[in-house]
C-alpha cells in the first residue's frame, strides 16, 4: 500500500511538471476550426460541437491543448477512416487540458470532435452575458487566454487558422461573427441557425461571437460593409460612430497602402468591457467609447478617435500580422497605441489628439522611473504572466518609443518600413526581430535599430544633463530617479533631436544618435537649445539654471509638444529635489494663454499632483488657490460659463476644452462660488428630469456638488437613478460621485450594496472612487484588506489584481509603503498584480521620501504663490 501511494504521488508530480504553463510545442498544430455553438442569452449556460483539424508531427496517445471550465461529454479523434474515443481532463486551473486515447493516433492529419457545455462568464472574459433594459445579450472577449473558456482549442497567438462559425440562437436575435453571414438564417429545431463564411487565418484570441437583440446602423467605407451595433437604448446615437469609423478606416488604408484586410467590419458595444478589443472584423468597445455625438465633450470625442483608430489599426498590425507569442505583445500594442493617436489626429486635427499621445508617454515615465519594473519587451514563459504586459509600459512607453523612432526617421521612411513588415508577414505571424529588420532596411543608419532595442529591452527613463557652450551642447546620460533613490547604471543608444533658432528667422532641427555616456553635438544658431524637439523623445532633461530660465521665459512661444516636454522635465526635476515650485509657477504664468489647451494647463496639473499627494499643507494649498484665482479668473470672464446642455456645442474644440480646464481650476476656490452655485442648481434640475439643464461635460463637478451638502438619502437616491439608467455617460458619472463623497459611512454602504443591477466592474470603480479621496481612503484600505481573498478569487480577479495596487499607490509615506507590503504582499504573490503591487509600494515610499526630504520646502514655496 505504501509503495502504491508513493508511486501514485510520483506520477502526479511527474504530470504536474509536464503541464505546459506557457507555449505549447508543435507536436499538434491546428489547421482549421469548425465551431457550432447554441447560444441563448437568457440561459446561464451554452453548448457546442467543435471540430478541429490538427496535424500531428508524430504518433501520440495524448494531445495537450486548452479548455477551461468546459464540461466535455464526448471527444472523438478521426484519422485514417477510424474514430477513436478519448478522455478529456483539465490538468491546470489556467486551462491546460489533455486528451488521452487508448492507442496512438497516427502522425499526419487528425480531426478532433468535441461535444461540451459551459457557463457564461459574469464579467468580460470568454463568452459573457449581461442584461440591459430587461434583455440578455452575449459578447465574447478572448484576449489573452479566455477563448479556452468558450471552446476547446490551441489557445495561443502563433497558431493562426480559418474559423467556420455556426451560431444557433432563439428567433429574432442578431448574431455576429468575424466573417459575414453566408446567407439568411434558417430554422432548425425551433432555433435560428446563423452560418458564417470561413474567416481568414486567425489566432483564437481574435475570434468573435455576439448574440442579442441588438440595434445597428449600417453603411459602407468605400466597398467595405460597415455596421455599428449596440444595445437598443443606444439606437439613435450611432451615426457619429458610423461616420467616424468610415473616415478613420480610409485614413488607415492610405497609411498601410492596402485595403481593409477583412471582408466586413462590425463595431460593437457592450456596457461592461473595460476598454476595447480588436477582434478581426468585429471590434468590441465599452458603450461610451462609440455612443458619442457631435455635441459630446471634447475629451469623449478625442477618446473615440484615438481608440477607434487604435483598434482598427490592429486589423493590420496584430490581426493580419500577429505576434508569434505574447513576449511580442509590446509590438502589437505599442504600435497600435502610436497609430491610434496619429490617425486620430489626422481624422480631427482640431481635437489636439497628437498632444494626448505625448501626455500618455510622459505619464508612463512615472511608472518607468521606478526601480521595480520591467522592460517593454519581456519574456513570457508562463501564461499567468501575460496580463502583466497590458500596462503603461507597453502602451504609454512603447507607443512613445515608436513615435520617437518615427519622428527621428521621418514619416515617409518609417511608413515604408511598416508597409514592408506588413507585406512580408501578411496572414501569418511575426516577431520583434522581423519588425526591426524592416526598419533597418529603410533606416539609412545602422545605429537606429540598436537604439530602439535599448529602449524596449531595458527599463528606465534616460535623464540627459545638458550644458551649452556657444554652438556646442554637452550631454551626459543618466537614469532618472526621484529624491532619495540612487540611480542604477544604465546606458541607452538615444535618438536625440535638438532645436534652435537658425539666426535667419527660422528654426534649425538636428537629430543625432547618442551612444556614449557623454557626447557633444554642434547646433549653430542663436538663443537657447530646446533639448527635445517636438517633445517626441522618450527622455527627460536637466539643465543649468540659466538654460531653464531661458526656456521658461519663452515657453509661450513653444509648440505644444515641446511645452509639454518642458513641463514634464521640470516636474521630474522637482521630484528629484532639484527644481523648485517657483520655477513651475513661472512656467504656468507663461503658458496660461498658450493656444494649445494641453500646454496651457500642463503646469497647473503638475502642481496639482503635489497637492493631491498631501505633501502640501494648508498654507501651501491656500497659495495654490490664490495662484489659480489670479491666472484662471480672467479667463473665466472671457470664456463665460453656462452649464446647460449644448450651449457650447458649436464652439471650436480648443476653446471648449479650455473652458473645462478653467472650471476645473476655479471650482474649488473662492472665485468659484458662482460656478458652484450654477453647477449645483443645474444638477438639481437635471436629476428632477430636465435633461437640458446640465451638459455631460459638467457631470462630475455637478454631481459632486449636489451631494456635498446633502445626507446619505441623497447618495442612495443618486445611486438608484444611476442603476436604473443604461446611459453610458450618466451612469458611471453618478456612481463615481457617490463614491467620492469622502464619508466613511457612505463608503461602507456602497461597498456592501447588494443590488443585482450593480455590475462587478462597477464595484471596482466604487472602491477606486472611495480610495481616491483622502477622507475615505483608509476605510477603503481596510475594506480591501478584509476582502482581498474574495476580490482576487472572483470572476474578475485578474482585473482586480492589477487595479487594486493602483488604488493603494495613492498613499504617501514610508510607513504606508511598509504597511502595504506587509498587508498585501502574500495575497498578490501568485497573481498578475504582483508587479503592480511592488510598484505601488515603491511609489508610496518615494512619495514619502520626497515629503521627508523636501516637504517643508515645497509647502513653504507653495505658500508664497499668488
Amino acid at each position: 500500500m505504501l509503495l502504491a501511494l508513493l508511486f501514485g504521488s510520483m506520477t502526479v508530480a511527474a504530470q504536474a511538471q509536464s503541464v505546459p504553463l506557457g507555449r505549447l510545442d508543435d507536436t499538434a498544430k491546428p489547421a482549421a476550426y469548425r465551431l457550432d455553438l447554441t447560444i441563448d442569452p437568457s440561459r446561464p449556460r451554452f453548448s457546442g460541437h467543435v471540430e478541429i483539424d490538427v496535424m500531428l508531427a508524430a504518433p501520440a496517445s495524448s494531445i495537450v491543448l486548452h479548455g477551461r471550465g468546459l464540461d466535455v461529454s464526448r471527444v472523438i479523434a478521426r484519422a485514417e477512416g477510424r474514430s477513436i474515443a478519448g478522455r478529456w481532463q483539465q490538468i491546470d486551473p489556467i486551462g491546460v487540458a489533455r486528451i488521452a486515447f487508448p492507442e496512438d493516433l497516427p502522425a499526419g492529419p487528425v480531426t478532433l470532435a468535441f461535444d461540451y457545455g459551459a457557463p457564461f462568464a459574469d464579467g468580460p472574459a470568454g463568452l459573457f452575458r449581461e442584461q440591459v433594459e430587461g434583455a440578455w445579450h452575449v459578447w465574447s472577449h478572448f484576449e489573452a487566454i479566455d477563448a479556452r473558456a468558450a471552446f476547446p482549442g490551441f489557445d495561443q497567438p502563433g497558431f493562426k487558422t480559418p474559423f467556420t462559425l455556426t451560431l444557433r440562437t432563439p428567433k429574432g436575435l442578431t448574431a455576429i461573427g468575424n466573417a459575414p453571414e453566408a446567407g439568411p438564417p434558417v430554422i432548425e429545431n425551433g432555433l435560428e441557425v446563423h452560418r458564417f463564411a470561413p474567416t481568414a487565418p486567425l489566432p483564437t484570441y481574435l475570434a468573435a461571437m455576439m448574440v442579442g437583440p441588438f440595434a445597428s446602423l449600417a453603411g459602407e467605407a468605400k466597398s467595405l460593409p460597415l455596421r455599428i451595433v449596440s444595445t437598443r437604448q443606444n439606437a439613435d446615437r450611432l451615426a457619429f460612430a458610423l461616420d467616424g469609423t468610415r473616415r478613420i478606416t480610409g485614413l488607415l488604408e492610405d497609411y498601410f497602402g492596402t485595403p481593409f484586410p477583412f471582408p466586413k467590419l462590425d463595431q460593437i458595444t457592450t456596457p461592461v468591457l473595460p476598454g476595447a478589443m480588436e477582434n478581426a472584423g468585429a471590434a468590441l468597445y465599452r458603450d461610451d467609447l462609440l455612443v458619442v455625438d457631435a455635441g459630446a465633450p471634447v475629451t469623449r470625442q478625442r477618446a473615440f478617435g484615438t481608440i477607434v483608430a487604435h483598434e482598427l489599426g490592429h486589423q493590420w498590425f496584430g490581426d493580419l500580422v500577429t505576434p508569434a507569442w505574447w513576449d511580442d505583445l509590446w509590438l502589437n500594442e505599442s504600435f497600435a497605441n502610436w497609430i491610434g493617436y496619429r490617425i486620430g489626429d489626422a481624422w480631427r486635427p482640431d481635437l489636439g489628439i497628437a498632444r494626448d499621445a505625448l501626455g500618455t508617454g510622459f505619464e508612463a515615465m512615472e511608472t518607468d522611473a521606478l526601480l521595480v519594473g520591467r522592460p517593454v519587451h519581456q519574456s513570457i514563459d508562463d501564461s499567468r504572466r501575460i496580463e502583466t504586459a497590458f500596462d503603461a509600459i507597453t502602451y504609454g512607453k512603447g507607443g512613445h518609443v515608436v513615435g520617437m523612432v518615427a519622428a527621428w526617421l521621418g514619416d515617409e521612411r518609417f511608413r515604408e518600413g511598416v508597409r514592408r513588415y506588413i507585406a512580408a508577414h501578411a496572414g501569418g505571424t511575426a516577431t520583434s526581430e522581423d519588425f526591426f529588420a524592416a526598419l533597418a532596411e529603410v533606416a539609412g543608419n545602422p545605429k537606429l535599430v540598436p537604439a530602439m532595442r535599448s529602449f524596449v529591452e531595458q527599463q528606465g527613463v534616460p535623464l540627459l544633463a545638458m550644458r551649452r557652450d556657444g554652438d556646442r551642447v554637452m550631454v551626459t546620460q543618466l537614469r532618472y530617479t526621484t529624491a532619495g533613490v540612487a540611480p542604477p547604471e544604465t546606458r541607452w543608444t538615444i535618438p536625440l533631436c535638438l532645436r534652435r533658432r537658425d539666426g535667419k528667422g527660422g528654426e534649425a532641427r538636428r537629430c543625432f544618435i547618442m551612444d556614449q555616456h557623454t557626447q557633444s553635438f554642434m547646433l549653430p544658431g542663436e538663443g537657447p537649445v530646446f533639448p527635445n524637439a517636438g517633445g517626441t523623445g522618450y527622455y527627460r532633461f536637466e539643465l543649468t539654471a540659466g538654460h531653464w530660465q531661458e526656456l521658461i521665459a519663452g515657453a509661450d512661444r513653444l509648440p505644444g509638444g515641446e511645452a509639454l516636454a518642458l513641463v514634464d522635465s521640470l516636474w521630474a526635476s522637482i521630484r528629484a529635489g532639484r527644481g523648485t515650485i517657483g520655477e513651475m509657477a513661472r512656467l504656468e504664468r507663461r503658458l496660461i494663454r498658450h493656444p494649445d489647451p494641453h500646454a496651457a494647463d500642463a503646469a497647473d496639473k503638475a502642481l496639482a499632483k503635489l497637492v493631491r499627494e498631501n505633501i502640501v499643507g494648508a498654507p501651501g494649498r491656500r497659495g495654490f488657490r490664490l495662484l489659480r484665482e489670479k491666472l484662471y479668473g480672467p479667463l473665466l470672464k472671457e470664456y463665460g460659463f453656462d452649464p446647460r446642455a449644448g450651449v457650447y456645442a458649436h464652439e471650436g474644440a480648443a476653446r471648449a476644452q479650455r473652458r473645462v480646464q478653467v472650471v476645473n481650476a476655479l471650482v474649488g476656490t473662492s472665485a468659484g462660488r458662482q460656478l458652484r452655485k450654477q453647477l449645483g442648481a443645474a444638477a438639481v434640475a437635471y436629476l428632477a428630469g430636465d435633461g437640458a439643464a446640465l451638459d455631460p461635460a459638467w457631470f462630475d463637478h455637478a454631481f459632486d456638488l449636489y451631494l456635498y451638502d446633502r445626507d446619505g438619502a441623497a447618495v442612495r437616491t443618486l445611486v438608484d437613478k444611476a442603476l436604473a439608467s443604461e446611459d453610458p455617460v450618466f451612469r458611471p458619472a453618478a456612481l463615481g460621485a457617490a463614491a467620492r463623497t469622502g464619508f466613511p459611512a457612505m463608503a461602507a454602504w456602497l461597498l456592501s450594496l447588494d443590488d443585482p443591477r450593480l455590475r462587478e466592474s462597477e464595484r471596482r470603480d466604487l472602491l477606486d472612487g472611495i480610495m481616491a479621496r483622502s477622507a475615505s481612503r483608509e476605510y477603503g484600505y481596510a475594506w480591501a484588506l478584509s476582502h482581498v481573498g474574495a476580490l482576487l478569487g472572483g470572476a474578475d480577479g485578474q482585473a482586480v489584481s492589477t487595479r487594486l495596487p493602483q488604488m493603494l499607490g495613492r498613499f504617501c509615506s514610508v510607513a504606508w509603503a511598509d504597511r502595504i507590503a506587509r498587508d498585501f504582499k502574500a495575497a498578490f504573490a501568485a497573481t498578475p498584480g504582483a508587479l503592480e503591487l511592488d510598484r505601488a509600494v515603491e511609489r508610496v515610499r518615494n512619495c514619502g521620501l520626497l515629503d521627508d526630504m523636501m516637504g517643508a520646502q515645497i509647502d513653504a514655496e507653495f505658500a508664497t504663490l499668488r
